[in-house]
């Protein structure tokens, strides 16, 4: 039996096609990140972020991109099949994917969402990715953190080791 939720889990040309057909209604949000050890920041986060639209995108850093970011050696600790299959189960997720690249950039070209969503700890006026959207008539928003979690900070707590 295969599981519902593996069916939100696209390759990059699967969720390209799925918003150019339609498939993943507008108004499109997207957004990215680690999701190494999925926590209540990222749920609340993600949450807030699919109530702007009808469709919410989330592209995984592959594991390549993740060793690239300078976190430790060791990360990420969940592989990026096994993050793509957690965000996928989440109801407001529409759509799982990954990238490889340092920066979604190359994505958000192709996928042409009406609204990029963010932490609030970006300044999304510096950001590229800012502009690329905007030149389509689509906005940026950044979402305020609303509980002070931190995929680091579990596995220091874990490990018996402070820092964040």
């Amino acid at each position: 039996m295969t599981v519902r939720f593996e069916s939100k889990i696209l390759t990059r040309a699967q969720c390209i096609e799925a918003v150019r057909s339609g498939a993943l209604p507008r108004p499109l949000v997207f957004t990215n990140g680690v999701f190494d050890i999925l926590h209540r920041g990222h749920v609340s986060y993600l949450d807030e972020a699919a109530q702007l639209g009808a469709s919410l995108v989330v592209a995984v850093n592959t594991d390549d991109s993740v060793r690239r970011l300078g976190k430790a050696p060791d990360r990420p600790l969940n592989g990026e099949q096994d993050r793509q299959a957690m965000l996928a189960a989440l109801a407001c997720v529409s759509a799982a994917t990954v990238f490889e690249e340092d920066t979604p950039y190359e994505l958000i070209e192709q996928l042409r969402p009406d609204v990029i969503v963010k932490g609030g700890d970006y300044d999304m006026a510096t950001l590229k990715e800012t502009a690329l959207v905007q030149s389509w008539g689509g906005r940026a928003v950044a979402i305020p953190f609303r509980f002070q979690r931190s995929t680091t900070a579990l596995v220091n707590a874990i490990r018996g080791t402070s820092g964040a």
